[in-house]
């Protein structure tokens, strides 16, 4: 065992500014109490001269395990580390610091995950910290880097091709790389079972484009459904079945050879609930397609968009690709050409890079984490893991899952193109309302929700007592913070750029339990949001989800900026709103005769309430006795069919807000009385510090010291400390992008 001094974290690529390390930890201190025996732990890791020596070992790619570990001698794997990290006892005494594997420069090849467990544990203030060596960039890879490209040559392959893509696509010979695994495509998207995804191309760092007519970014609709087909929809609408497929328009399918993996992926129904199916028959007389089970989802309706994908006939542009599993044969037309710096990675690992199973007081610090099919890292059981100072990319499905466990944390993280979320917490325990403690923060999170499009949010938090703050949030197809339960707290974040692709989204969302209650959605910043069909709003309390706290927050170029949809006991105090359409928005769709929304009180949101005890809930969140009038008291008698009347949106208040622009509408059986809108300043010229630009910027809002808004009792909001922040995780900030 070495005893060498460790390096300062500052030498670390993505840390290189000359500023001491104690004030920015101090700062985070003091933002989270909570984690000061991490900090400690911390500030004892990065100081110059530790007072006693730790365990230390060291990984390089082109080290042996038969190695001791040390600088000069390091082992060749992250395995043989570990074990000999367990060996020197260090994760069951009481080292003087943290114990520390450092990994060397390069790709530590994946194929199979890093499994940590109990017995790789460190201590509180003295965690187990993996991390690069200062001033290189390591790499745990799950994929393979692709060579010997070179033209077609088959002259069947050459016959499918379009004419312009001949020229231009190279094929690689995976079996000459040994490759024989690739994965298979299978059903996902919403509602769906998370799957493992197929393998995928990436090139320049860049997810590319499996072979699909339309082209990237567009679509084409759906042309009907058999006649006999068709069916309500429960919403006045026409579907048709599931299991008898639906038409299309036009005759391209004609050029294609007939295959059975064809894939089509479509918004079917709806513009907020997507899937990727099989195709199992196409016949180009009827312009009929029939899909695998599960078929798709609620029904095909007319006009709605889809693509086909998985077709080597359309591999007509740079940037797409294509594999034959028959042949181990992958075909790609590279944006540039091959054999420049850019590297060509296909994803294998059906796992995670990391795996922790009750580990506890774990640190993995400035490494990159990339191409694997499955998730980036999960955490189950144990505490106080720490995911800091990380790249996330090109993951098949989510980034980091932390699933159990207590007080489990991702900080100073960048994670883009992500198949499914960026990174989803669930912790706590709703029957006791223990708080979790789980949280992400100062994250960077691009283009999550890359496959399973909706519902697949940058951040998820599910359970008790979780946080995400201080984080960006962009270019993101459907929702940037999805959370259900109960005490999480929602601050600090900047998102814009989302809901580009879908509708009836919000930017923050929750909806459908009486008892989501205790939730804090404070001092973000939520700006330029899309929506198609329906539309985006900036936090949607969906389908009468109650008990929420917004305030403090910016709002600026949103659809429905705040929308209540049909809840209660709402508080929107003290918010920022410019150019909104509107600001706010009540209804009361928990009123609704119809059988849907009928059926939704009075069944799915009743057992919701049935699912917690009731007399710790009402004492922790007493408005919850209101409904009493509208169910009958725990008790009972319960108020049910023709005594059951629905659920008035009543208890939400709206004040002390600052608005510009279109202000409050209240209708779909809500009422005026349904809510107390008090003290807001509706003013055309407030007084900001300066007109918001493109990109708008959180502190554009400030307000000047003679600003009218100011004198109307409009406070100062701490614009300033809204999304990313410098601290020991990330020395330096990101520059403004500006998605379309």
């Amino acid at each position: 065992m070495a005893n060498h001094r460790p390096s300062s974290v500052a030498q670390h690529p993505r840390f290189t500014a000359p500023v001491s390390l104690k004030p920015l930890l101090f700062r985070a201190l003091s933002r989270v109490p909570a984690r000061v025996a991490l900090v400690l732990a911390l500030l004892r890791w990065i100081s110059p001269v530790p007072a006693e020596p730790m365990p230390e070992f060291f990984v390089a790619t082109s080290g042996s395990d038969s190695n001791p570990g040390t600088r000069d001698r390091p082992v060749a794997t992250l395995e043989r580390a570990r074990d000999l990290l367990r060996s020197s006892g260090a994760t069951r005494g009481s080292p003087p610091g943290p114990a520390v594997i450092h990994l060397g420069p390069g790709d530590h090849a994946r194929t199979s995950p890093l499994e940590l467990t109990a017995d790789d544990s460190g201590l509180p203030g003295s965690p187990v910290v993996w991390r690069a060596e200062p001033g290189t960039q390591a790499r745990l890879l799950g994929g393979r880097r692709l060579g010997g490209f070179k033209p077609v040559t088959d002259p069947e392959v050459l016959r499918r091709l379009p004419v312009a893509a001949r020229a231009h696509v190279q094929e690689c010979d995976l079996r000459a790389l040994d490759i024989r695994e690739f994965g298979e495509m299978k059903s996902r998207g919403f509602g769906r079972p998370t799957a493992v995804a197929h393998c995928e191309l990436f090139h320049g760092g860049q997810p590319m484009t499996l072979a699909r007519w339309p082209n990237a970014g567009a679509f084409t609709s759906i042309a009907g459904f058999p006649d006999t087909s068709g069916h309500n929809d429960d919403h006045g609408g026409n579907i048709g079945r599931l299991e008898d497929g639906f038409l299309f328009e036009g005759d391209r399918p004609r050029n294609w050879k007939p295959s059975t993996n064809l894939w089509v992926h479509g918004y079917w129904a709806w513009d907020w609930a997507n899937s990727y199916e099989r195709v199992v028959s196409l016949d180009p007389e009827t312009r009929r397609i029939r899909t695998a089970p599960p078929y798709g989802l609620y029904g095909f309706r007319k006009g709605q968009r889809f693509f086909f994908l998985n077709i080597l006939e359309e591999l007509d542009e740079p940037g797409e690709w294509f594999l034959d599993p028959g042949l181990a044969k992958l075909f790609f037309w590279p944006p540039e050409v091959l054999g420049t710096e850019p590297e060509s990675l296909l994803s294998l690992l059906d796992g995670p890079l990391i795996r922790m199973t009750g580990a506890s007081n774990v640190i993995i610090a400035g490494v990159i984490l990339e191409a694997t099919r499955g998730n980036g890292v999960e955490i189950r059981q144990g505490s106080s893991n720490l995911i800091a100072g990380c790249v996330l990319r090109n993951i098949g499905n989510t980034g980091v899952l932390i699933e159990s466990g207590i007080g489990h944390g991702v900080s100073g993280c960048d994670l883009q193109d992500e198949g499914d979320s960026g990174v989803s917490l669930s912790g706590g325990d709703r029957q006791t309302l223990t708080p979790g403690g789980h949280f992400v923060e100062n994250c960077h999170f691009r283009r999550q929700g890359r496959w399973s499009r909706c519902y697949s949010p940058a951040i998820h938090l599910v359970g008790v007592g979780l946080r995400a703050s201080h984080n960006l949030i962009e270019d993101h197809p459907h929702c940037a913070i999805l959370f259900w339960g109960n005490d999480h707290r929602i601050d600090f974040n900047e998102i814009h750029h989302v809901a580009l692709e879908t509708g009836d989204v919000g930017a923050i969302y929750t909806g459908r339990n009486f008892t989501f209650r205790g939730n804090r959605i404070r001092n973000n910043f939520i700006h330029d949001t899309g929506g198609v069909g329906m539309g985006s709003m900036g936090v949607y309390m969906d389908d009468c989800v109650s008990g929420t706290e917004i305030s403090g927050n910016v709002f600026h170029r949103v659809q429905r900026a705040v929308f209540l949809g049909g809840g209660r006991d709402h508080r929107v105090y003290e918010n920022v709103f410019v150019d909104c359409n509107p600001a706010v928005q009540l209804d009361g769709r928990g009123l609704d005769r119809s059988p849907v929304w009928r059926d939704m009180v009075d069944k799915t949101m009743r057992a919701g309430l049935a699912e917690v005890p009731a007399e710790l809930y009402r004492r922790r969140y007493p408005e919850l006795k209101s409904l009493d009038a509208d169910y009958g008291p725990p008790g009972g008698p319960a108020l049910t069919g023709e005594s059951f009347r629905g659920v008035p949106p009543t208890g939400n208040r709206v004040k002390g807000n600052l608005a510009v622009g279109k202000w409050l509408e209240i209708g779909w059986n809500a009422t005026p009385s349904d809510l107390v809108a008090q003290d807001n300043i509706l003013i055309e010229n407030p007084g900001f510090v300066r007109a918001p630009g493109t990109p708008a910027r959180a502190t554009d809002f400030a307000l000047r010291d003679d600003a009218p808004a100011l004198q109307a009792g409009f406070p100062r909001l701490p614009l300033g400390q809204i999304g990313l922040q410098e601290d020991a995780w990330r020395r330096q900030l990101p520059g403004r992008s500006n998605a379309p």
